[in-house]
């Protein structure tokens, strides 16, 4: 089993997928270790230290990656730097699948199974494997220092004897683990700290960091977070009494730190360019974000800008502007779920693809994109679903066909009774939608069955009058057998045969 580390192609990045901690945990697990020459070098890892754990060093990548079983990554390889690998090898990495389908479809192309570990599920068992926790716990400390080095100003109180030097004012908005962290950083740096989060939950995380909660605290806000901890969409009308808020507060800061990031969308818009003039300046914005477009409308995604006397810092990968400590965390988090793949008794890989970390994480497989955020069975899908949607019609045309002969006779009155059917596509048709959406479940509804709604109506009505009646004759003439079929209503239906005693009644 060949264990392949390659040196970073992307431009400014300069963590590597393995440390010698991690080297020799993997030699010990029964892997053989191939480091590409300077790969650590962007770590402050020297190509010994990958030699001392046992690893070998390898002249090129091609040389590193021949044979290879399993390649260890931080950003996601191009296909073609892929050809030397082992059928099906594990390609495990930070492989930012959204937005670059053409990349992953490549990736199956080449036969390799790509494993995504921004996927990985968020319960206990995977905490040690999230790169996403680890390293956005590391932007978030590092932007706070990137803010307090652009900032031109001290950032705690000072009392001296040439007078008090007032404390600097933070502002984070995003409490989630980067958010928190900025504001564990700017608190020690001893800036006054507010923050801001959808989440109730994160009112008392804020507060017990010595923190300041800035939010519109409604019945809305208290119902804003998912079963799973994640912060719901809030409405319009939430949304513009939150910007307010937040609009006047920001204009009294020096500090804004922004992290509303969502894997695979561009990062929602917080600050306006209004708002960034409303502020001192001096003052200092640092947007996490920017790897996405930014919090900031005046983000310039990699760059530092100035607008009005303020900077906005927009870099891109602000977790590996500390690229030590970011190795060191990312590659123990790699480690944790290769050691769940690999049997320790017999030396080998045995991946069990049933595995919940397995099925989630799992992009490509022989040759195909299997990831359901990814894969391509979408046109198969649509069939049936044009399909489900002419259900409704066809039955449509039959209720009102069935509204026709219901003129004729009590007997053929029975028909509608069966028109509760017809409702059913509609309901599932609108499976997925929650049932307090009364204007999309109408806007389902297909038309001819709306224009079939008054017919049906009045069907459903006159089927009624004719079973009350013939319902009331066998209670007249009290015949016992008679009101056996009453249960079922095709059966009451056949009752108009009863009205023969009425003749003896007229003969009284």
């Amino acid at each position: 089993m060949k264990i392949a580390i390659v040196r970073e192609r992307f431009e400014g990045e300069n963590r590597v997928a393995a440390t010698p901690e991690t080297v020799g945990k993997l030699i010990a697990l029964g892997a053989s270790v191939a480091v590409e020459k300077g790969a650590g070098l962007g770590s402050r890892i020297l190509d010994k230290d990958y030699t001392a754990a046992g690893a070998t060093i390898a002249a090129s990548a091609d040389a590193t990656l021949k044979g290879a079983d399993v390649v260890l990554t931080v950003r996601r390889p191009t296909a073609a730097s892929l050809g030397g690998v082992a059928k099906g090898a594990l390609v495990i990495g930070a492989l930012d699948p959204y937005g670059n389908d053409k990349d992953v479809a490549a990736l199956a192309k080449a036969g390799v199974t790509a494993v995504s570990m921004e996927f990985m599920p968020r319960i206990t068992r995977a905490q040690v494997m999230d790169i996403l926790s680890s390293q956005a716990n590391l932007a978030g400390y590092q932007g706070v220092v990137e803010a307090a080095a652009e900032f031109d100003r001290a950032l705690p109180m000072m009392m001296t004897a040439a007078g008090t030097v007032r404390p600097a004012k933070a502002f984070v908005m995003g409490a989630g683990v980067a958010g928190l962290q900025a504001i564990a950083t700017a608190k020690r740096l001893g800036a006054v700290v507010s923050a801001t989060d959808v989440r109730p939950a994160a009112k008392e995380q804020v507060e017990s960091l010595g923190g300041k909660f800035i939010a519109v605290e409604d019945e809305e806000f208290k119902q804003a977070e998912t079963a799973g901890g994640y912060a719901k969409q809030m409405s319009a009308a939430y949304q513009a009494k939150q910007a307010e808020l937040t609009a006047t507060h920001i204009a009294k800061q020096d500090i804004v730190i922004t992290t509303a990031l969502i894997p695979g969308r561009p990062a929602p818009r917080l600050i306006t360019k209004a708002m960034v003039e409303s502020m001192a300046p001096g003052s200092v914005i640092v947007d996490l974000a920017a790897e996405r477009g930014g919090n900031v409308e005046l983000t310039v995604p990699g760059k530092v800008v100035e607008h009005n006397g303020v900077k906005i810092i927009g870099y891109t990968n602000m977790q590996g502007r500390i690229p030590t400590t970011a190795s060191q965390l990312y590659a123990r988090n790699l480690l944790a779920f290769l050691t769940t793949l690999i049997d320790a008794k017999e030396k080998r890989l045995a991946i069990n693809w049933d595995d919940e970390l397995v099925k989630a994480t799992v992009l490509t497989r022989d040759g195909k994109v299997v990831h359901p955020n990814f894969a391509a069975p979408a046109p198969a899908e649509a069939k049936p679903a044009a399909a489900a949607k002419a259900a409704p019609k066809a039955q449509a045309k039959t209720v009102e066909a069935k509204a026709a002969p219901a003129k004729t006779g009590a007997s053929t009155k029975a028909a509608p009774a069966k028109k509760p059917a017809a409702k059913k596509p509609v309901v599932a048709a609108m499976a997925d939608a929650t049932k307090e959406a009364a204007p999309g479940v109408a806007q389902s509804v297909p038309a001819a069955a709306e224009a079939a709604a008054p017919a049906k109506r009045a069907a459903t009505r006159k089927a009624a009058a004719v079973i009350d009646a013939t319902a009331a004759v066998p209670a007249a003439a009290k015949a016992p057998a008679a009101r056996k079929p009453a249960a079922p209503k095709p059966a009451a239906t056949k009752k108009p045969a009863a009205k023969k005693p009425a003749a003896p009644k007229g003969a009284k």
